[in-house]
């Protein structure tokens, strides 16, 4: 339970830190929240040579909203910031009420946006997050500042997009509609565990009650959170009636290859990934779920 050796470096600048990424090559590692990575250290998973601990780099941390209403997460930004901010519960709502099922607080008080992202676990729900809302990610490295969305940026399990000589900096989120309703729906074993499966769905609703757009995310069934157009398809144009939700339900289901581990079976995965669209899609639908922000 102890760590292997390696040398620890606290850069205060973005510059710093590239420069030492680049100066350690390959066996150096950001350090963000340090909530998976100290214990796959402390298991000795992980065997860096050196450690670049970015939590002292001030202009990764915060949220602004941009002039197009979009919101610009720093990656070092805190899940708890997002949990308990009010600027985030009202311009992203979705990701607010999701917070509280981040792991405990403890974890939520340490762990941040960018580490979540980066290590790409296909339970976490900062990966499907991001799919439903488009959210772009914002990468620096020796070849200056690159942007991808996110279903570019996230490759697989524990797999990015993200080059051994960059940092991921920002997080960008597109201004958040008006009519925009969402739904979040996931099951664990255990308050705080990483979930079993996960649903999250966004639906843009017009003024008479036609669903204009859909999207439903899947997290925690496969090998990474999946986007789901098949079944988005079926209330998109339409009036989202108890009929079309289980007919989009049923899509969500019928597309995924569910996993098996010690955890779930397959068998059972693809039973959640049905009931907990439906879930997500109800919850989406109900009228105290509309946002009302300025």
């Amino acid at each position: 339970m102890k760590p292997p050796v390696f040398d620890y470096f606290a850069p205060t600048s973005l510059d710093e830190a590239l420069h030492l990424l680049d100066l350690h090559g390959e066996g150096a590692r950001p350090l963000a929240g340090g909530q998976s990575l100290m214990p796959a250290l402390n298991f000795r998973l992980a065997a860096p040579s050196a450690l670049i601990d970015l939590n002292g780099i001030e202009a990764l941390s915060g949220v602004r909203v941009e002039a197009d209403g979009s919101l610009v997460a720093g990656a070092m930004t805190r899940h708890r910031f997002f949990e308990t901010s009010p600027l985030i519960r009202e311009r992203l709502p979705l990701v607010h009420h999701a917070m509280h099922l981040v792991a405990h607080v403890a974890v939520r008080n340490r762990g941040t946006i960018g580490g979540s992202l980066c290590y790409s676990d296909p339970s976490a729900e900062w990966p499907a997050l991001c799919l439903a809302c488009e959210a772009q990610m914002v990468m620096q490295g020796p070849a200056g500042v690159r942007r991808l969305p996110a279903r570019d940026f996230l490759i697989n399990m524990f797999a990015t997009a993200l080059a051994a000589d960059e940092i991921l900096t920002e997080v960008v989120f597109p201004a958040w509609p008006p009519t925009r309703r969402w739904g979040f729906q996931e099951v664990s074993r255990r308050k705080g565990d990483f979930a079993i499966v996960g649903a999250v769905c966004v639906l843009d609703i017009d003024a008479d009650g036609l669903c204009e757009s859909a999207r439903i995310v899947v997290f925690g069934a496969t090998d990474g959170p999946v986007v789901l157009p098949e079944a988005a398809a079926e209330l998109q144009g339409h009036r989202p009636d108890p009929d079309r939700v289980h007919r989009a339900a049923l899509h969500a289901r019928d597309a995924i290859e569910c996993r098996s581990d010690l955890h779930a079976s397959a068998d059972y995965r693809s039973e959640l990934v049905q009931a907990l669209t439906t879930r997500a899609l109800h919850q989406a639908l109900a009228d105290a779920n509309a946002s009302h922000h300025a």
